[in-house]
């Protein structure tokens, strides 16, 4: 309880194209949180030059759909929601079906 296992495994797999095409697409917004580690969507949305409206979107996909996580931080005062990645690397096994 409270530790992560160095060989965790996390899984995601998509019912529909437009999904998976969301998440191919934004995978840059991925790699930013997960090289630059934001304190916020704010700064990832300065780091990654993109609009902070469209970079909340985007965020809450990823969350929703389980590639990140967000934590609540106190930080000079103010609550901010921190995105944070629990993996390293990410890898695709594609299927037809």
């Amino acid at each position: 309880k409270g530790k992560t296992s160095k060989n965790a495994h996390y899984e995601i797999s998509f019912e529909k194209k437009k999904d998976f095409e969301r998440f191919v697409k934004n995978l840059s917004l991925l790699m930013a949180i997960l090289n630059h580690k934001p304190h916020s969507i704010y700064q990832l949305a300065k780091l990654a030059d993109k609009d902070l409206s469209n970079t909340k979107k985007i965020v809450t996909f990823f969350e929703d759909i389980g590639a990140i996580s967000i934590v609540e931080e106190k930080i000079g005062g103010r609550t901010v929601k921190k995105p944070v990645v629990d993996y390293d690397k990410v890898e695709f096994d594609l299927k037809a079906a």
